[in-house]
């Protein structure tokens, strides 16, 4: 069925039907399909650099025309290979033939709500940054695309216009895979997100507002020092990562039916790839080159899945990718500006950056309008403090002299469940409060013109719904009384059977739940006991103070359920208290044992094991004997915070006998 169909047909085919499932449509025009729009390629050939080319080199790269090229076939050199694009600028093309024939015919899709992104593609010093930052004498695309968008915000957003205008800018890089914010480089890596309609963001990107072309350079030209650079054998400033430029315009309608409208434009600069025996790229540099020609082989992998229509396509292999998924194979209008070099030295490169450039004008996008509708945002209602409380709590809230003095048109009973609302019914049947509401909301929307609606000659069905609320809220409240009149009722049968407790019952009010204790697990005590015959040796030695373990009594408090009284209870403990002669006998002996003792010596002590044994063999050989204990907090792996603990328990161990000394 599809031999008569030629390949590249089947490949549009294919690469149109995969760009339909991929794309999102906005609510606004959902009903149809958005027209396709291929990806537009222009290839710029830079000329010669001055002292580069030897005196018999010539060039391996001649435009045909305005459209189409040829390049010497290096399989055979009585050939040459062809390749036709949109657009083909020699070596004496210029900034504004280039800005003008494939930049600036995309800039109108932006005050129609539609995105659109312009790239620069070649290797390393083809000159992509010239092409899209240029010079002050010949300013490239960056500047002649921003000069012209805010004239012609200004224009479309002057007073008596339809629609209202803004612009905000951020500026980025994406350099080894981390996503960095120039116009705030403290920012950290920032990830890239996607919302419900498919849109690629960045959360926490700084947007600068600029209404003049002067507040694009204030922003612009410090955020571009920050950029990430370095010096290759072939360029001096090689551009290190991927610079993304986003303009944002923002439409909003003034009058009704206040849609709002967004385009963004991406301006990006691509690192170029490199090859690292010509660059003679090492340690950082070269670390940088993998990256960099990584994100661009995904992006390759990206166009030919787009090509071949396959189910999925890598966007997410790289942040590159990820944040090109709108421009390749989404919803922007996309050019695509291939730059090569013309001497023979780049011709590997030259050939693989025009392959790219063929494959990329097969991928099709399908942009669409991202329009949506706001609707007018009402100033708040100031109601007062009668208003804010309910009909019962209003009719409690007045005073007796106010309940005197009331009209008597505007009774206090509400309105029962059987009565309808209508533009008829007599305003004087309604409760006062709801009456009070009602008439500032209608004046609130009859203060909006013919915008608004009012209140009281609501059409039938807005009217049945609201006559469908009051009669619930009605019910409910009539159930919650017939509630309250039983548990009244079952506290005065109550109190009649037992009249003693009288006084602990109210007509209104429960008992209250009786108090409850509740008492905490008390924790686990530990205590060292020591040998008989040493206490009573230390015992009948003169001025010996034995004091190992101490009885000690505190308080706890309890936990009750009234937090108001809490409940003391006095507990007993122990508390570890050692004698100075016992405490510096065992400082000594450990520290003898630290100087003297062996690894398997070490490992007696308490909380000293194989790794933090050999470790202070090996730093007494390495620094000398330790002169205290506490040089132990110098050796790896021996916290300060433990110390005391450590001191403690090996004194105790040692005084016990289980210690050993040195061998």
């Amino acid at each position: 069925m599809d031999a008569g169909v030629p390949a590249r047909r089947r490949r549009e085919m294919a690469a149109a039907v995969s760009g339909a499932g991929r794309c999102r449509l906005s609510k606004v025009g959902a009903g149809r399909r958005p027209p396709p729009a291929r990806v537009r390629v222009a290839v710029r050939l830079r000329p010669f650099v001055d002292g580069t080319a030897g005196e018999n080199d010539t060039p391996c790269v001649r435009g045909l025309d305005s459209c189409s090229l040829e390049i010497a076939n290096w399989r055979n050199h009585q050939e040459t290979l062809k390749y036709q694009f949109d657009a083909f600028y020699g070596e004496r093309s210029s900034q504004q033939d280039i800005y003008a024939g494939s930049v600036q015919p995309i800039l109108r899709h932006l005050l129609e709500g539609q995105n659109a992104s312009v790239l620069a593609y070649g290797p390393t010093g083809a000159g992509k940054t010239h092409t899209m930052l240029g010079s002050p004498e010949q300013p490239g695309v960056i500047p002649r695309a921003l000069m012209d968008l805010l004239q012609l915000t200004r224009e479309e957003g002057a007073e008596g216009r339809p629609w209202a205008l803004s612009v905000t800018m951020s500026y980025l890089e994406i350099y080894q895979e981390k996503v960095l914010d120039l116009l705030e480089p403290s920012s950290g890596d920032l990830v890239i997100r996607e919302d419900c309609r498919g849109n690629i963001l960045i959360p926490g990107l700084t947007q600068k507002p600029i209404t003049s072309f002067a507040d694009f350079e204030r922003h612009f030209l410090p955020a571009s020092r920050n950029r990430t650079v370095g010096a290759t054998r072939l360029n001096q400033r090689s551009s290190r990562s991927h610079a993304v430029l986003l303009v944002k315009v923002d439409q909003r309608e003034r009058l009704a039916p206040f849609r709002q409208r967004e385009g963004k434009l991406y301006l990006i600069d691509l690192a170029g790839s490199e090859d690292n025996r010509r660059t003679g790229n090492k340690g950082l540099r070269l670390k940088e080159s993998g990256a960099i020609n990584t994100s661009l082989f995904v992006l390759g992998k990206v166009v030919d899945a787009l090509n071949q229509g396959l189910p999925r396509v890598p966007y997410r292999d790289s942040k590159l990718t990820r944040l090109l998924q709108d421009s390749l194979g989404g919803s922007a209008h996309s050019i695509l500006i291939a730059n090569i070099a013309p001497e023979r030295r780049f011709y590997l490169d030259t050939v693989s950056a025009l392959n790219f450039a063929a494959r990329s004008k097969e991928v099709i996008n399908r942009p669409f309008t991202n329009e949506s509708l706001q609707l007018p945002v009402l100033a708040p209602v100031k109601l007062s403090q009668k208003e804010l409380l309910g009909p019962s709590e209003a009719k409690r809230a007045r005073g007796p002299e106010e309940e005197e003095t009331r009209s008597p048109e505007l009774p206090v009973a509400p309105a029962s469940a059987s009565q309808k609302l209508s533009p008829l019914q007599k305003l004087s049947s309604m409760d006062p409060a709801m009456l009070e509401r009602l008439l500032s909301l209608d004046r609130l929307l009859g203060s909006q013109g013919s915008q608004g609606t009012p209140l009281l000659s609501t059409p039938k069905r807005e009217r049945m719904v609201l006559m469908k609320t009051v009669e619930e809220k009605d019910l409910e409240i009539e159930r919650l009384k017939m509630k309250q009149k039983e548990l009244e009722a079952k506290v005065l049968a109550q109190e009649a059977a037992d009249p003693k407790e009288k006084e602990n019952y109210s007509p209104t009010m429960l008992r209250p739940l009786a108090r409850r204790t509740v008492t905490v697990a008390k924790p686990l005590k530990k205590a060292v006991v020591m040998p008989l015959q040493l206490i009573q040796e230390q015992a009948a030695s003169p001025n010996a103070e034995i004091h190992i373990l101490k009885k000690k009594s505190r308080k706890r408090k309890l936990e009750s359920l009234d937090a108001s009284q809490p409940e003391e209870k006095a507990e007993d403990g122990w508390e570890l208290q050692i004698s100075p002669e016992l405490l510096a006998h065992g400082r000594q002996k450990i520290l003898d044992l630290l100087n003297e003792g062996s690894a398997r010596d070490l490992r007696s002590l308490q909380r000293i094991g194989q790794k933090k044994a050999q470790l202070i063999v090996g730093w007494r050989e390495l620094h000398g004997p330790f002169s205290q204990v506490e040089d132990l907090e110098r050796v790896e792996g021996i916290s300060g915070k433990q110390m005391e603990s450590f001191l403690k328990a090996n004194i105790l161990g040692l005084a016990a006998g289980q210690g050993c000394g040195p061998s």
